[in-house]
């Protein structure tokens, strides 16, 4: 009876040692070194230019620019939209087997996830990214608000609201935004140049 108490004590502190290694994750790797890794694995075929890597905690999203496409002068707006969706439709068929190699590669190497756009002219499709879900507490007067943009038809949920308010705060803000990531990079550049790193 006691060796068996043992043993499951064991057991869940094993469990616990393991919880808590995963919980620290793997070693911080710049954004620098993943968008040059990925720059540097892509065919050079694929895109017109260097593709823009966009890095959060979990994803890595690469969106490349296809080389425009020729429709003449006096296309039709809707013919060229088409057009372009077409070809965007094509690319992520004709590099589906190699774009999905790339992305096993860089989930083992960096441990996050990689989903994939492109774009031509003024379209733009993402093919895969994820989705996930964001737990927060709201008081009342911020819940109002959510629940303003599901009544009046806005949203569909409040999880839905949710997502529209920060899309619009990331519109409206954007200057803003950019130079606090400008700035918590230059914390990270420091950060490593430390006498700890």
């Amino acid at each position: 009876m006691e060796s068996s108490k043992s043993a499951n004590r064991t057991k869940r502190s094993a469990r616990g040692e393991q919880r808590s290694q995963s919980s620290i994750g793997p070693e911080t790797i710049s954004s620098e070194e993943i968008s040059g890794w990925i720059i540097g694995r892509l065919p050079e075929s694929w895109f017109e230019q260097s593709p823009t890597v966009t890095i959060d905690h979990d994803e890595i999203l690469i969106i490349g620019r296809l080389p425009a496409l020729d429709l003449g002068d006096e296309v039709d707006p809707v013919a060229k939209a088409a057009a372009e969706t077409g070809r965007i439709t094509r690319f992520r068929e004709e590099t589906r087997e190699e774009r999905m190699t790339i992305a096993r590669e860089g989930q083992h190497h960096f441990g996050k996830v990689i989903s994939w756009g492109a774009e031509i002219g003024d379209t733009r499709h993402i093919f895969t990214h994820l989705s996930i879900p964001v737990m927060t507490r709201l008081r009342q007067s911020e819940r109002t608000v959510l629940d303003t943009l599901v009544d009046s038809g806005v949203a569909r949920s409040r999880s839905d609201a949710l997502a529209w308010c920060v899309k619009l705060v990331a519109t409206n803000a954007d200057e803003w935004l950019l130079k606090l990531r400008k700035a918590m990079e230059s914390v990270e550049t420091i950060r490593q140049q430390g006498p700890l790193a």
